[in-house]
């Protein structure tokens, strides 16, 4: 009986490791890191601008989009992630904040949860963002949200 058991337990353990490792996404919140990581990569940025601790809908596309074996696939092939969050709560870096409220002004976003999908250059230093396309929440899932981004990546 102790064997079956400590089987069933080594099966649960290697299971539960195995589901949070593909889970894990690099969401990374500094811009410059960002768009230094996608030109090496050769890869777009999908800036996500939320609310992460007030924003139902920001919070909705997390859970069903960017939390999806689906979308975390097609994310680590195909571009870099920056989270750009304005809580309400959470208390955040001086820097950060100033960052992800200039870049709202460069995308002009209004609403959120906002996604971009972008490429940086970098010319004598300063930093230029070509938009590439843009959207929001999408009903139906990380299969309906991909379709709606994919087409913005040639």
């Amino acid at each position: 009986m102790k064997i079956k058991l400590s089987i069933v337990m080594i099966f649960c353990f290697l299971n539960l490791f195995s589901q949070t490792k593909e889970t894990k996404l690099n969401w990374l919140t500094d811009a410059q890191e960002a768009v230094a990581l996608s030109n090496k990569q050769q890869k777009p940025i999908l800036l996500f601008f939320t609310g992460s601790d007030w924003c139902g809908w920001c919070i909705k596309l997390q859970k069903e989009v960017f939390t999806q074996p689906e979308f975390i696939e097609w994310a680590s092939k195909n571009v870099v992630l920056l989270e750009l969050d304005f809580p309400r709560k959470t208390v955040q870096d001086e820097k950060i904040k100033l960052q992800n409220q200039y870049l709202q002004q460069v995308f002009g976003v209004r609403g959120y949860p906002t996604v971009f999908l972008a490429t940086a250059t970098v010319t004598d230093g300063k930093v230029g963002f070509t938009a590439l396309g843009q959207t929001g929440y999408v009903a139906g899932g990380a299969a309906a949200w991909l379709n709606v981004v994919k087409p913005f990546i040639k």
